[in-house]
Parts: C-alpha cells; sequence; structure tokens
C-alpha cells in the first residue's frame, strides 16, 4: 500500500440522512463519531448538514435540491472533502462528484482510509489492502478519477490512489492472490495456537476507543500503543497473564469495532478477530462514561453474532467509571447486566476485583479431565472434541484423552461414556 504524506488539514463537510428511524439526537451522535473519525482521519469538520427525508435518493442519496445546496457551502467555505454518513452506491458517488467536484467519499471509504494510515505489520496491511480493493472493485468507473495523484490526501491511501485506471481484471487476481496469503497466516496462526492448548484464552473486544489497549496494558505491563482515538490499534496482541500461582492464562487484545463497519473489513480481519473466536472468556469492555454506552454494545454483539462467536463466557467491564458522576447510572448498570463489573483503566480502579472476577468465572465454568475409552470408541473420542478442547491424545492399549471444557460439556461426556 501506498501512502500520501498528508501535509495539510483538509476542511470537510459532514453529511447526514434522517429518514425518521432513528431520533434528531442520535443522527446527531452519529455525526459525532463520523467528525471523531474525520479528525482521526486528518480532516477538520468545518460544517454538518442533517437531511430530513423520508427515504434516500437512488441518484445524489440526499436529493439533488441537497445536494446544490452543498455546492454552495462547498464553495462558500473553501471546502474540498464532503463525507457521507452512510455508504454511497457508484451511482451516487458519480452524481454527486460530477456535480460537486470534489472528493466524495462514505463512511466506509473513511474507516478504511484510516485503517491504511494505521496498519502496521504484514498481516494488518495485507488485511487492509484486501478490503479497500473488494470495496473498491464496484466502484471502478470514471467517477472515481477523483482519488487521483493530484488530490491525495484522505480516501487516497493504499491502492485507491495506484489502481484506479487498473482493470477489474487486475484487481481480481490481486484480491486472489491477498486471499491466498491471508490463508498462509491463518494456517501460520493455528499452528502458533498449537502450544496454547495448555491455557485458557481470554480475549478483549469492545468498541473502539472503549479502553481496550489501556486495559490490556494495565493487566500485563505490555506497552502496546493506547491513544484518545478511535482504532488506534489494529493488531491483536497476545500475553501471558498470571493472575494468581494457580491461573495463569493468555490474554489478547483485538481491534475496536464501530457502527457501520464494512463488511469487507470484517472478512479480511477474520483471522485477526479469530483470538476472540478462540477464547474461552470475553471480556466485552465499554466506554461507561460514553452517552450510547448501551447501543455500543449491541453494536459489539450483532458483530460477535455475526462471526459466529456464540456461546462464550462474557464479561462485561464497564470502563471510565472515573468519568461517570450519576449514581442512578451505576445503579442501573449493576442491576440490568448480570455477570459485569465497573472499573477504570486508566486509574488503576478495581483491577483486583476484575481479576477476582476472572477467576472466580474460570472454576466455576470450566474443568479438566482426563478419561480412557476403547479403541473402538473413536465415534466418542470424535464427539469429545467437538464439545471440548482437547490438550492431549494418547495411544496405546487404550485412547487416554485430556480435555478442558465448561461443566455442561463435560456432563454431556460423562454421559455419553458412562450412561445415566
Amino acid at each position: 500500500m501506498i501512502e500520501i504524506e498528508q501535509k495539510t488539514i483538509e476542511r470537510a463537510i459532514l453529511v447526514a440522512l434522517n429518514t425518521k428511524e432513528l431520533s434528531r439526537d442520535i443522527v446527531e451522535e452519529h455525526l459525532d463519531e463520523l467528525e471523531e473519525l474525520a479528525l482521526t482521519a486528518g480532516a477538520e469538520t468545518i460544517i454538518r448538514v442533517i437531511q430530513e427525508k423520508n427515504n434516500y435518493d437512488p441518484a445524489y442519496y440526499i436529493g439533488k435540491g441537497k445536494a446544490e445546496e452543498i455546492l454552495q457551502l462547498v464553495e462558500m467555505n473553501e471546502i474540498n472533502l464532503v463525507i457521507f454518513d452512510d455508504d454511497l452506491s457508484p451511482v451516487q458517488v458519480r452524481n454527486l462528484s460530477n456535480l460537486i467536484n470534489k472528493k466524495i467519499i462514505d463512511r466506509s471509504g473513511l474507516i478504511l482510509d484510516i485503517f491504511a494510515s494505521r496498519a502496521r505489520t504484514r498481516e494488518a496491511r495485507t488485511q487492509v489492502e484486501l478490503a479497500q480493493l473488494q470495496y473498491m472493485l464496484p466502484r471502478l468507473t470514471r467517477a472515481w478519477t477523483h482519488l487521483s495523484k493530484q488530490y491525495g490526501g484522505i480516501g487516497t491511501k493504499g491502492p485507491g490512489e495506484t489502481q484506479i485506471e487498473t482493470d477489474r481484471r487486475i484487481i481480481r487476481t490481486r484480491i486472489s492472490h491477498l486471499k491466498e496469503k491471508l490463508e498462509k497466516i491463518e494456517s501460520q496462526r493455528e499452528t502458533q495456537t498449537i502450544g496454547r492448548k495448555d491455557f485458557i484464552k481470554v480475549s478483549l473486544v469492545g468498541y473502539t476507543n472503549a479502553g481496550k489497549s489501556t486495559l490490556f496494558n494495565r493487566l500485563t505491563d505490555a506497552g502496546v500503543f493506547a491513544e484518545d482515538k478511535l482504532f488506534a490499534t489494529l493488531d491483536s496482541t497476545t500475553r501471558t497473564l498470571e493472575i494468581s500461582k494457580n491461573h495463569k492464562m493468555l490474554i489478547s487484545d483485538t481491534v475496536g469495532f464501530i457502527r457501520k463497519l464494512p463488511a469487507h473489513l470484517v472478512a479480511s480481519f477474520k483471522s485477526t478477530l479469530n483470538e476472540a473466536r478462540d477464547a474461552d472468556i470475553i471480556l466485552h469492555v465499554v466506554d461507561f462514561s460514553h452517552p450510547y454506552y448501551e447501543e455500543h454494545m449491541q453494536v459489539v454483539e450483532d458483530t460477535l453474532k455475526d462471526m459466529n462467536i456464540q456461546d462464550k463466557i462474557v464479561i462485561n467491564v464497564f470502563n471510565k467509571v472515573d468519568a461517570v458522576t450519576d449514581k442512578n447510572k451505576l445503579d442501573y448498570v449493576k442491576n440490568r447486566f448480570k455477570n459485569s463489573i465497573i472499573i477504570s483503566a486508566s486509574r488503576g480502579i478495581n483491577i483486583t476485583g476484575l481479576k477476582d472476577k476472572i477467576i472466580s468465572d474460570i472454576e466455576d465454568s470450566f474443568v479438566e479431565e482426563k478419561i480412557d475409552l476403547k479403541l473402538s470408541d473413536s465415534k466418542i473420542a470424535a464427539r469429545i472434541h467437538s464439545l471440548a478442547e482437547v490438550i492431549s491424545t494418547k495411544y496405546d492399549d487404550e485412547i487416554h484423552i485430556t480435555y478442558r471444557t465448561n461443566k455442561q460439556n463435560s456432563e454431556k461426556i460423562k454421559k455419553m461414556i458412562y450412561g445415566g
């Protein structure tokens, strides 16, 4: 990927469409987040526009009349970037670009641009490039010449700037190559995890900027980069966490989620997000101080569900309690979310309580057992592999299996073997 060095702050207009499905306050909050994304990418928001309309316009998204109003605002305020809070179709981008004659990008394009600038490892850069190309492929029309080198800046990092005149065949070939590359990386990850079977695995997930990396550093002294910006880190990091002599585990930090996260990006980051899929316990870190923290929680839960990450032990970790002054809010969370704990990662508040909670959930939920089977019991052995994490299998006159699983599956295995 090629990144264009950004020398000047770009001036942006943010545009949202309110179809009355959401309240005005929520639409404003979505624009607040888009403004923060723009700032992360290096743009200053000059004007925010909300169009009240029953349905989106297939040609201009916000309607031609509103688009012409934005053209006037662009000319009057020396705007060089128009950012839409929803994804635009290629037709809408073409029409808006022809009318306004400035860079037009949507939310997905903006997020991909941020990821391109934040990707550091070979894996992350490969994942981002794949997502960018898949996003770009249906948009490879003359309408996207606004991504040419003459502009630079936001929306032009990575292959978007270098591949715009390349035909679809070459793009598809590159996509195929990147997919193969990621499959190899995922295979290497699987090989690395073989040596981790003796450990309970914990994974941090959460909305972007909820404080996952700060908590990760607090628990492990890992020194992972943490910043008060969206998507400060993209790469998963795994460290050993020894809470006590009898409780040593592996803990992983993962990329943050966000509403309207591009589907291509989720698919491309599959190998990174497998850290959450392979976890025994998920710590769902929540920015408790955010006014819409419950909506953020729902976004994370929906994303995990889309990735088929279910039936896990989840501890809701309500972070940034030091920024919460409303006692009723504290009481509400304690009553509303049962398997939860309230902390401040940055201040170190109740970190011991969180560690105790992790130990408690492990002891209440997991057992490690050994069984001996007849060599003819291969079907039972296969079933154990589907219900438990098999730590070791040895063969002589019998099959000796050591496995770890939750107590519910342990009972299923015992009934399978001993009946009852």
